[in-house]
């Protein structure tokens, strides 16, 4: 029998996004509650500690408290895996912010160790688990825009120096803008449309230094050291072929974030980094976008969902929708866009998953009824004529 008590987490990295992980995995989530955290810099720890009635401690001694099951790291990209082996090594679970790794090396290093001790490991994003993606897989898996076959995805902005204090890690290897944001659109596309096959790319850093541009750094240059523009052509397992744009070289534009086109319509998803909406959708043949309204839970900042779908695991059994497995995948396609921009050859993506099971709450997900669709191009030029003559005829009879 599966025990009841909640799963131990142990936090480790205090901050910026730690707060409203700690925030849901101690108030959110009834089968989690924070044993303690650890930062590098003790007074962050500390103030986390306070802010949520819990524990500041070393890495060290998180890691091997007893009553932690769970590890979840919210360090920079570099730390994941060294803290991910670490946590495993000691028999505890792993769960670590995006990306799963840096290198493939450590990614598949973490799975092989948690196969060999019984253990469970996965990483974000776990936004493909809110309300709006989950509600958009159910739409494109019911049949709603037919048979899948492309996709458009873009993140386009001029980075994080303007405004973030310590803009350093996003211009540097393990981040930049594929591994950082594109990483939500990565997954939403893996987890809706299935494995990736092979990839094309180009990429180049315009900018050779960023400026700092906030905080007690403002004015700082800081070297950037990774592919700030990144463009993709890349096919699916499935035959879908699609396009992905990672960009922190472009002033801010108009751009549909993720878009899939089907044999009988377009979806026009969620922006990936966000749990909610909103749903565009465009019938074949029409000429009308409607809106659709996102009609299943999990639509707020539900960061560390992923988390607790592993600490439901570590209770219940089964397979998490974050298993490390997709986790390794996404990074294994990242990878190979930068081996493909650095050699000019196309990649095969080695690596593949299963697709995580549908949330129970957005299976039976379906279009209200109260949404109009949208009027054909054939309806819409039969209703202009039929208005036409109706003039001609009335000018006619005066």
């Amino acid at each position: 029998m599966a025990e009841n008590k909640p799963v131990g987490i142990g936090i480790v990295g205090a901050g910026v996004i730690s707060e409203i992980y700690m925030q849901n995995l101690s108030t959110k989530f009834p089968n989690t509650y924070l044993v303690g955290v650890a930062d590098i810099i003790p007074e962050r720890a500390e103030k986390r500690a306070k802010q949520f009635k819990t524990v500041a401690m070393s890495n060290d001694e998180l890691i091997n408290h007893p009553d932690v099951e769970l590890i979840v790291s919210l360090t920079p990209p570099l730390e994941h895996a060294k803290i991910g082996l670490a946590a495993l090594s000691a028999g505890k679970s792993y769960y670590t912010e995006k990306p799963f790794a840096t290198d493939r090396e450590d990614g598949q290093k973490m799975i092989d160790l948690a196969k060999e001790k019984g253990l469970y490991v996965g990483s974000a994003p776990d936004t493909f688990m809110g309300g709006g993606l989950q509600m958009c897989r159910a739409l494109i898996d019911q049949g709603l825009i037919g048979e899948p076959i492309a996709v458009d995805a873009g993140i386009r902005n001029h980075g994080m120096e303007a405004w973030h204090p310590e803009p350093d890690f996003f211009f540097a290897p393990g981040a930049g803008p594929l591994f950082d944001v594109g990483v939500y659109y990565v997954t939403a596309m893996a987890t809706i449309l299935g494995p990736y096959k092979n990839v094309s790319a180009l990429a180049r850093a315009t900018f050779p230094e960023r400026t700092i541009g906030n905080g007690e750094r403002e004015g700082e240059k800081i070297p950037v050291t990774t592919p700030t523009h990144i463009s993709a052509v890349m096919e699916f397992e499935s035959g879908v072929i699609g396009s992905l744009t990672a960009s922190f070289d472009l002033w801010e534009t108009e751009f549909a974030r993720l878009t899939i086109y089907g044999t009988e319509g377009t979806l026009r998803l969620p922006d990936p980094n966000t749990f909610g909406g909103p749903i565009q959708y465009l019938q074949g043949g029409t000429d009308t976008w409607v809106d659709i309204p996102v009609t299943v839970p999990n639509q707020e900042n539900g960061r560390g969902l992923g988390a607790n779908d592993l600490a439901t695991r570590i209770r219940e059994g089964g397979k998490s929708r974050v298993d490390g497995s997709l986790g390794f995948h996404v990074l294994d396609f990242m990878t190979s866009v930068l081996e493909s921009a650095a050699d000019g050859q196309r990649k095969e993506v080695k690596s593949t998953f299963d697709r995580p099971e549908i949330a129970d709450y957005a299976k039976d997900a379906v279009i209200p009824d109260n949404v109009e669709r949208g009027i054909s191009n054939q309806m819409n030029e039969m209703i202009q004529a039929a208005i036409a003559a109706m003039k001609t005829e009335q000018e006619e009879e005066e």
